[in-house]
């Protein structure tokens, strides 16, 4: 079947929302090309499970391709309809099974040499699509906040060398109660700027006392939902032919209840902790990792206002087979590489905060847990700088909140 030939009922086996979504555009679909269309589905398919960030980016982008007229449609979308296809991709299942379908064409692009014309023809229509609906601006400037290094008595060696070039570096901060007096400056912007997904706190351990306000994922409370995955991880590796294409496919055919998942309340966070631990490399058993990952998906999917990430020990490095065993999942920890972990993962998380709309005007905290050490970074805090003078924590947040 190709797009011209979609038909509403095509959409039957979708989700409510999603089908809803894509009856509604089924003209439009109808018009562009099969090489383009099956990554529109997928995304379209979960639109159910979707933070509100991400619809209004989704239904943006529909609305914009079903107003395109004919010859700004075949300009758009030429590159992509140059792209040669096999009859037996276009005989695959691409509107109940998209991912599959881009699976196949991938390795399609790769094998007749076209993958270069096709990254193209993205990237062209990526610029297209920016230019008719510009990004969302934050209504209000966006707080990251990392905190690293928990358990770590001391370390002599330099912290947030990446960092410390885009703003201020403390030296003698009083750590007293830091990570209450951070969580209570989320709440209050929790609370100040209500928004569904707005607000963020992420943890590699165990949660600390925080606001229900705020949208809460943490390592700890996944442990038996990670049991289980690796459970069957181990299950499916053992058995004879298994290859990690086919491992993959499983782990993207998962729904939260095949790893215990509540799907009874919040749907939207539930799918979202599932890929979190099936998308994510080393989630399932880095704590260090897990937090990483998990603010990297919240700010490139949600968004948020405000994201609070707290690094947490992990388990030390051991052979995969011993990782991926029970016992595994219990090691004995290694302090300082989750502090080297968390130094870096604070760099990726203050980038990634900076890829999103109104990033120019963001501010960003990072504090070495329980140690006088922090950075502050934000439009009115004056770079490549350091304090040698006594402070604390709520004064360092005066400068960004």
């Amino acid at each position: 079947m190709l797009p011209r030939d979609l038909k509403p009922e095509d959409f039957g086996g979708y989700p409510p929302e999603a089908r809803q979504l894509a009856v509604e555009y089924c003209g439009a679909l109808r018009e562009l090309p099969l090489s383009f269309v099956a990554s529109l589905l997928r995304e379209a398919m979960e639109y159910d499970f979707k933070f509100p960030a991400e619809r209004r980016r989704l239904e943006g982008e529909l609305e914009s391709l079903r107003s395109l007229a004919g010859a700004e449609r075949r300009e758009w979308f030429q590159e992509f309809t140059a792209i040669q296809l096999s009859a037996r991709l276009e005989h695959l299942d691409w509107v109940n099974s998209p991912g599959q379908f881009l699976e196949q064409l991938s390795a399609h692009l790769w094998t007749t040499h076209q993958q270069d014309a096709f990254r193209q023809a993205a990237m062209r229509y990526a610029d297209r699509l920016r230019a008719r609906v510009p990004p969302e601006e934050p209504r209000v400037p966006r707080l990251g906040i990392s905190v690293i290094g928990q358990g770590v008595d001391s370390y002599a060696e330099p912290l947030f060398r990446k960092l410390r070039p885009h703003g201020a570096y403390f030296m003698d901060v009083d750590p007293a109660n830091g990570l209450e007096i951070l969580l209570s400056a989320v709440s209050t912007r929790a609370r100040a700027q209500p928004a569904p997904y707005g607000h963020w706190y992420i943890d590699g351990g165990p949660e600390a006392t925080h606001d229900p306000l705020l949208t809460t994922v943490s390592y700890q409370a996944l442990e038996s939902a990670r049991a289980r995955l690796l459970g069957k991880m181990q299950a499916e590796i053992s058995r004879p032919g298994m290859g990690p294409e086919t491992l993959r496919t499983l782990m993207a055919e998962m729904k939260p209840g095949d790893v215990g998942l509540d799907e009874s309340g919040d749907r939207v966070l539930s799918h979202f902790e599932l890929k979190l631990l099936t998308e994510g490399s080393g989630t399932q058993v880095f704590s260090t990792t897990f937090a990483q990952w998990a603010a990297r998906e919240t700010l490139r999917r949600a968004e948020p206002l405000t994201l609070l990430v707290r690094f947490q020990p992990r388990q030390r490095q051991k052979p995969m087979n011993e990782l991926l065993s029970a016992a595994g999942s219990a090691g004995d920890l290694d302090f300082v590489g989750s502090l080297i972990d968390g130094d870096m993962g604070a760099y990726y998380n203050w980038i990634n905060q900076q890829r999103l709309p109104g990033g120019e005007k963001s501010s960003f905290l990072v504090w070495f847990e329980g140690h006088k050490q922090a950075v502050v970074i934000g439009p009115t805090v004056p770079r490549a700088t350091e304090s040698t003078a006594a402070s604390d924590v709520k004064q360092l947040l005066s400068w960004i909140v």
